[in-house]
């Protein structure tokens, strides 16, 4: 008989309330990062393997870390034998995949690989009795959840659906397409705020931190918008655009609509200038807000790198005066070592927190920030360490057994800073820490959410911001902020 470890977990009571609806229909639950998502799934996993003897049970996440986390909490929590629990990641050869879904229990894969198997036939659900969406938010458009849950519902002798998020997005229409895709039928929600999570959640404070963006990055930003101007003025003239302050995505979408569109035969002077004119701005955007948000050594390599391209819009943008002059100053600054001013404010923010017991997690978006924040550290004499996501192709990143090695590491108490990209914010395990600093604020809802979410599960904690004025950074952090009241 499969059960629960009880004298490991005691699970709390908005867990229990939240499984027991959870065991009877297709579920949503969204609960703040730390309040214990994972176990909730452990607890309707283990009724089902209960209720159908003999059936299976899977739990799908975007990454191979997440899974492997997944899997050792099914060791951890329950009595199924550790080999009835296996990880399954695209790493495995195909042949062994298939038994391997054949001899499980419990099954924690990425969703690509399941995808694919389920394509292929190498995979049937008929004996699934139970799925869970980690990071459920992710379950829009084309992304692997919405196949495999169609597929589950049509496969499955037995279905029941569980999704799992910090934040499923700030639109109505975003919700509804999740829980149509996962084919939900209950929504449960908790905030910190609840009556039965409040107990468990510790008070965390919000800090401020401006600086100014320097006279010569002004001028540089000056010339960069310029350009950018008369490219959007362009696209707004001949009815392109129909704002003058298009969002990045906005303009990626126009870029694509236009492409299509040409790709189609509709070979015009007028979508070749409009798909010319939507990449420069798409360039321009993205040289301001590395500009603002990370400084002159980033500005300075993308700029060098566009100056060495063979393609039309490089070519073009490089032969206007404006960017000229813009690659002249940056060129200055950078042979003279200039460095955005959050940098040193940070400096200053974690030496002021250090101390022997304390943690603290930094946030960046770029790895080369990452590094140069790391590295800034060490030569304070401060212990901190580089947490990014897995190597890619060029070979640049961690991999797993790295990843699990810094994370222990961390919560040993080996060093106190751990620096992070977007890879410290989704469902992995880090250990609650002390503070929190956002390098820069993303507009995103959700990835704020997870970030100060790593603070005040355990122990009361701050999340700093730290905001560049009149930039990106400040339209970044109440983009995220209204997002979020949503």
């Amino acid at each position: 008989m499969i059960e629960l470890k009880e004298d490991l977990i005691e699970p709390r009571a908005y867990q229990k309330t939240i499984a027991e609806v959870a065991a009877r229909k297709n579920t949503l639950v969204v609960l703040p990062t730390g309040m214990g998502k994972t176990l909730i799934a452990v607890l309707v996993g283990v009724s089902r393997l209960q209720k159908y003897p003999g059936s299976k049970i899977m739990i799908t996440s975007p990454t191979r870390p997440l899974n492997a986390q997944h899997k050792r909490s099914f060791e951890r929590f329950t009595s199924i034998p550790a080999d009835d629990i296996v990880l399954i990641t695209g790493k495995i050869r195909p042949d062994e995949r298939e038994q391997l879904y054949e001899e499980a229990t419990v099954v924690a894969a990425t969703p690509q690989c399941i995808s694919n198997d389920l394509l292929t036939g190498r995979l049937n659900l008929a004996k699934f009795s139970f799925i869970t969406f980690d990071e459920a938010h992710r379950a829009v458009s084309n992304y692997a959840y919405t196949r495999i849950a169609k597929k589950y519902m049509l496969q499955s002798e037995h279905p029941l659906i569980l999704g799992l998020t910090a934040s499923p997005g700030a639109t109505y229409s975003k919700i509804k397409e999740i829980c149509d895709n996962l084919f939900i039928k209950a929504v449960e929600i908790r905030s910190e705020k609840d009556v039965d999570v409040k107990p468990y959640v510790k008070p965390v404070e919000r800090e401020w931190v401006y600086v100014e963006l320097p006279e010569q990055f002004q001028r540089v930003k000056t010339l960069l918008e310029s350009k950018l101007q008369e490219s959007l003025q362009w696209l707004r003239q001949r009815h392109y655009l129909h704002t003058s302050r298009p969002t990045k995505k906005m303009l990626l979408a126009l870029q694509k609509k236009v492409g299509k569109r040409y790709s189609n035969g509709s070979k015009s002077y007028a979508n070749i200038w409009a798909m010319i004119r939507s990449a420069e701005a798409i360039k321009l955007e993205h040289a301001i807000e590395l500009l603002e948000t990370q400084g002159i050594p980033f500005l300075h390599d993308y700029l060098r790198k566009m100056q060495a391209s063979k393609k039309r819009t490089d070519a073009g943008l490089m032969k206007d005066n404006r960017i000229k002059e813009a690659l002249a100053i940056v060129e200055q600054l950078h042979s003279k070592g200039i460095e955005h001013p959050k940098l040193a404010k940070l400096r200053y923010i974690i030496k002021d927190l250090i101390a022997p017991e304390v943690k603290i997690i930094v946030f960046a978006n770029y790895r080369a920030t990452v590094e140069r924040v790391r590295n800034i550290l060490a030569a304070e004499g401060i212990a901190a360490e580089a947490f990014i996501g897995q190597a890619t192709k060029e070979g640049k990143g961690l991999k797993q057994e790295e990843q699990i090695k810094i994370l222990k590491s961390f919560r040993a108490g080996a060093f106190n800073v751990l620096v992070a990209t977007s890879v410290g914010e989704e469902g992995i395990d880090i250990p609650s820490v002390d503070y929190a600093v956002f390098y820069e604020p993303v507009p995103s809802a959700i990835r704020t959410i997870q970030r100060r979410g790593r603070v005040g599960s355990q122990t009361a904690g701050k999340v700093i911001f730290l905001i560049t004025k009149g930039t990106r950074d400040e339209a970044y952090y109440w983009a995220a902020l209204h997002k979020e009241r949503k």
